[in-house]
């Protein structure tokens, strides 16, 4: 699920930010009870607020209710857009084609057939794009 790159996250953040990318909003009993292990209210709680913190989730008080929603602060795309990026760099050279390859190996994945026609589609539509 989507990350900012530049920071490490705990496993329990990856996954209540998974939580509010799938939800879009969500209490902390909501992210609470969608959690591993299910930890209790005050622990999610500060984990929603160490999130908040590291610039990652917002938080506002629910119309009309006591309780707070939590949400991803940018968007799943961007977020994926980012992460993305420092893999490629991190690990490919900023080379899509070397990612491209290493998902294409047919040792370490299999692609449905499905995936693959959607993928040629891609790259037809990007060959067919005017260069610049």
């Amino acid at each position: 699920m989507p990350q900012i790159a530049s920071e490490t996250h705990s496993k329990k953040e990856r996954q209540a930010m998974e939580i509010l990318y799938r939800l879009g909003e969500a209490t902390v009993a909501q992210v609470q009870t969608e959690l591993p292990d299910e930890p209790n209210y005050s622990a999610t709680r500060a984990l929603l607020g160490v999130l908040v913190d590291k610039g990652l989730a917002k938080v506002a008080k629910a119309e009309g209710a006591r309780h707070y929603l939590y949400s991803p602060k940018e968007s799943a795309h961007k977020a994926r857009k980012g992460a993305l990026k420092k893999l490629l760099s991190t690990f490919f050279d900023n080379s899509p084609a070397e990612l491209a390859m290493n998902l294409l190996d047919p040792d370490q994945n299999r692609m449905t057939v499905e995936e693959i026609d959607k993928l040629q589609q891609m790259i037809d539509a990007h060959r067919a794009q005017p260069k610049v």
